[in-house]
């Protein structure tokens, strides 16, 4: 596919320096973008990385233009080069993805009384139970379940192995990636001599508008109270939010972090790949986890939080814990101790 430079520009904004005629043929990376591409700088790349760009298109800041592009180079101006390119993304998926025809397969179950919007896609072997409500321009793949009483929001698009849980509620826009379970049961059980006696999960989960949940990643139904998702959440590839969890509007998550039963997440806040937060903490907005991280006890402030700490027997970790906390203080005792005091 080829797409006119100028046509991009009217679409989606930027000061555009070259030629609008210009045709672009795909987007790519800058370190290898090539005549008939387009790709992007962000405002901390350099005069070196400007001039070895070898695309016909680059989208970079203000201050980055300033230095002029490499000859032949034609540049569309913006403050967030990043945010343009997240945007063009959206723009040139539409156009090189055809979207799916409306319909139901002839292998697909829907549950009688269940009524479609007809712009819904249902795919193979795909079950829609009864009283589930599916929003218009719904899609769903192959062999996706949508549960019981489930309601499913505009314009959500569930890709192949997506089950929604009896009860469980999404809203407008969501995406699921492949393999999504929503709504299986939280990991509640009573201990009773040697045995477990397992607690029922009576509640659902309840997700907001805009949210995207990676591939294979879990959500559990409340045991009492319901599961929430904010608006715009966004969960990578392999998480698992334990039951009862609510997790604030525009929080991320990278892969495979863990949230146990009953923490609170507040809004804006990121959590790196692997992190992990211990059940019944409260989280605020606009906390910042590093990858690995594990929270151990509630975060009442904003900022950047960051700890990894060895394993050992709980005992002496909880001593050596306790001493690793105190080590600034002993620090600043023993600097003041070996100062030499002036007679």
């Amino acid at each position: 596919m080829t797409i006119r430079l100028g046509d991009i520009v009217a679409a989606l904004g930027g000061e555009l320096q070259g030629d609008p005629d210009a045709q672009v043929t795909s987007l790519a990376p800058a370190y290898r973008a090539k005549a008939g591409e387009m790709t992007f700088l962000t405002p901390q790349k350099t005069a070196a990385d400007l001039a070895q760009i070898q695309a016909s298109v680059v989208v970079l800041p203000p201050a980055l233009a300033q230095l002029g592009a490499p000859k032949g180079v034609s540049c569309v101006i913006t403050a967030q080069p990043y945010l343009y390119h997240a945007r063009l993304s959206q723009w040139w998926a539409a156009r090189v993805r055809p979207p799916l025809a409306s319909g139901v397969h002839p292998t697909a179950y829907v549950a009688p009384g269940v009524k479609l919007p007809a712009s819904v896609h249902v795919g193979p072997f795909a079950v829609i139970e009864h009283a589930a409500q599916v929003g218009a321009h719904g899609v769903l793949g192959a062999h996706c379940v949508v549960g019981e009483g489930v309601v499913l929001g505009e314009h959500a698009r569930l890709a192949a192995h997506v089950t929604l849980g009896q009860g469980c509620v999404v809203g407008a826009r969501a995406v699921m990636h492949a393999g999504v379970v929503l709504g299986a049961d939280g990991f509640g059980f009573a201990p009773d001599g040697p045995r477990w006696e397992k607690i029922a999960q009576l509640g659902v989960v309840r997700v907001g508008d805009d949210v995207e949940l990676g591939a294979n990643t879990c959500v559990d139904r409340g045991a009492l109270d319901d599961t929430v998702l904010g608006h715009g959440v966004k969960l990578d590839n392999l998480v698992q939010i334990g039951h009862n969890v609510q997790v604030g509007d525009h929080t991320a998550m990278a892969g495979c972090v863990g949230v146990a039963g009953s923490a609170v997440i507040g809004a804006r806040c990121t959590l790196g790949g692997g992190a992990i937060v211990l059940g019944h903490l409260r989280v605020a907005d606009d906390v910042h986890v590093s990858a690995a991280s594990v929270v151990t006890r509630s975060i009442e402030q904003a900022g950047r939080y960051s700890g990894v700490f060895p394993l050992d027997a709980h005992d002496s970790w909880e001593k050596n814990a306790a001493t690793l906390r105190q080590l600034h203080r002993l620090r600043e005792r023993l600097r003041r101790l070996e100062t030499p005091h002036k007679d």
